[in-house]
């Protein structure tokens, strides 16, 4: 039988092969950039393009509980996200080589910044290495955002979710809609979506 570490490094290999697949997308990766379609050189903290096709928004989970799964906050203690109840929170699953989550970040941190006091914005790596995650963000100026780190791929493997995916959760923590695949977060579309929490 496989151990702990072996089982999440297969489920975590899987994960990466059906994410990158180019070949025979899934339907929820249909407007998700191939990986070799932006570098981080491309994107510029603050930057954002009006040709970045949104994500496909998904209400088929609304009144679902957020999953109980523990990761890592910026100071590197276990939290879940039963934490944040109390607030609108917008739940962003990225990695660090995923280049359409790279792409929305800067759109993301806006949006963390002018939802301030009415949504909360988390972006959770599901990077397996940890310290990876607090150097993007300080490469990239992402003031408004912290660095959460789910190195277990937890929430990406209890959601069943390719990356990027968001989702927002009402005040008590349970899904109003999810958004699969990039969108531009400072965007009409995505203020639209947000406000549904308010």
């Amino acid at each position: 039988m496989p151990s702990r570490s072996g089982t999440v490094f297969l489920l975590a290999a899987a994960l990466t092969a059906a994410a990158c697949d180019r070949q025979t997308p899934a339907p929820e990766q249909a407007n998700v950039a191939a990986p070799d379609e932006v570098t981080s050189d491309e994107v510029a903290p603050g930057a954002g393009s009006a040709a970045t096709p949104a994500g496909k928004v998904d209400r088929s989970h609304k009144g679902e509980a957020a999953p109980d799964v523990a990761f890592y906050d910026p100071a590197g203690k276990k939290i879940t996200l039963a934490a944040f109840r109390g607030q609108p929170t917008l739940v962003n699953l990225w990695a660090t080589w995923c280049a359409p989550c790279i792409k929305e970040m800067p759109s993301l941190d806006a949006a963390a910044d002018a939802m301030k006091g009415k949504v909360r914005v988390v972006a959770i790596s599901q990077d397996m290495q940890r310290e990876k995650v607090a150097p993007f963000f300080a490469e990239r100026k992402l003031a408004n955002l912290a660095p959460y780190v789910d190195p277990d791929l937890g929430l990406s493997l209890s959601y069943k979710v390719n990356l990027p995916t968001t989702i927002m959760l009402d005040a008590e923590g349970r899904e109003l809609l999810r958004v699969s695949g990039a969108m531009e977060w400072n965007g009409a579309e995505a203020k639209a979506l947000m406000a549904e929490a308010v």
